[in-house]
């Protein structure tokens, strides 16, 4: 499984300076400024803060494409990529929950819950020398998110007519509920697959 390798103790040869982990912790001190935003009343300040997640969101495009296409991969950035991809994505949630009907307060813990167990998976293999990257699932699951979080972070109410907010609602609901399908879908394979390769090296230990 291309999710999981050993760690041995040499460092990262493309070393921890580098254009990708810039933009990873960019994307993490991009949170705070977005949540600040968030605060402040005015629709003014909607559009700043759906600016802001929307760079944010195109950092975490781009460093990875940047790290594979000039071989800057390290397990900093494995790391720290889906911490960053969470803080934003849970901050962003959980301002919504406050601010919004359209994400009701279930959505916002079922995700949570999913990231933050996740999250302490990868800690506990990560002492055990595993390092976790996330897989095709959790990559899908990072662009719906970010997605359905956009579309609930446009000030609609001062773009269109009321008459028309009903018919978009229904289309984010839809992406909502694809949403946290996949959030779901893509927690529990990773659980399996951590699993089955957990199985795996503990019969090649045995052996």
């Amino acid at each position: 499984m291309g999710a999981l390798h050993v760690r041995g103790g040499s460092t990262d040869p493309a070393g921890l300076v580098n254009l990708p982990n810039f933009l990873t912790v960019l994307r993490l001190l991009l949170v705070p400024v977005f949540i600040w935003l968030m605060l402040q009343p005015g629709t003014m300040m909607r559009w700043a803060a759906l600016g802001v997640f929307i760079l944010a969101s195109l950092t975490d495009f781009l460093d990875g494409q940047i790290a594979r296409a000039q071989g800057l991969v390290t397990d900093f950035g494995k790391i720290v990529d889906p911490i960053a991809d969470k803080a934003l994505t849970l901050g962003a949630f959980v301002m919504l929950s406050l601010d919004t009907e359209l994400s009701p307060w279930w959505v916002t813990i079922l995700v949570a819950v999913r990231e933050l167990g996740i999250t302490l998976m990868r800690m506990v293999l990560l002492r055990r020398g595993v390092v976790v990257a996330a897989n095709a699932g959790g990559k899908l699951k990072t662009v719906l998110q970010m997605a359905f979080i956009i579309a609930l972070l446009v000030p609609w109410g001062a773009l269109v007519p009321r008459a028309i907010l009903e018919w978009i609602a229904l289309p984010v609901y839809i992406l909502g509920g694809v949403m946290v399908a996949v959030t779901v879908w893509s927690g529990l394979v990773y659980v399996l697959e951590v699993w089955k390769s957990s199985r795996g090296r503990g019969a090649a230990d045995q052996s």
